[in-house]
C-alpha cells in the first residue's frame, strides 16, 4: 500500500470495527445494479477486506440470518442495543 494511503486510511479513521458481508450465494443474483457475477462479488470481498485488515481495521462479519437478525447484530457490535 502506498505510503500516503496508510497515512490517509489512519487519519481520516472514525472507527476501528468495520462490518462486513461476505456475498451470499443462495440469495445472491445480478440485475441492473449488481453488475458482478459470484465470483467477481468474492474476489472484490476479499480485495476489500485485505485493505481494511491492512489498514488495522477490525473486520466484524455479519451472520447470515434475517433482515431483523442482522439488524439486532450489527447494532449490538456497535453498543446501540
Amino acid at each position: 500500500m502506498p505510503e500516503h494511503t496508510a497515512k490517509a486510511a489512519e487519519r481520516f479513521r472514525y472507527n476501528r470495527m468495520v462490518f462486513v458481508l461476505p456475498p451470499w450465494p443462495e440469495i445472491f443474483k445480478r440485475d441492473a445494479e449488481r453488475k458482478q457475477d459470484l465470483d467477481e462479488a468474492r474476489r472484490t470481498f476479499e480485495a476489500v477486506s485485505a485493505a481494511y485488515m491492512a489498514c488495522g481495521y477490525e473486520l466484524i462479519t455479519v451472520p447470515r440470518v434475517t433482515v431483523e437478525e442482522r439488524v439486532r447484530f450489527v447494532l449490538k457490535k456497535a453498543g446501540l442495543l
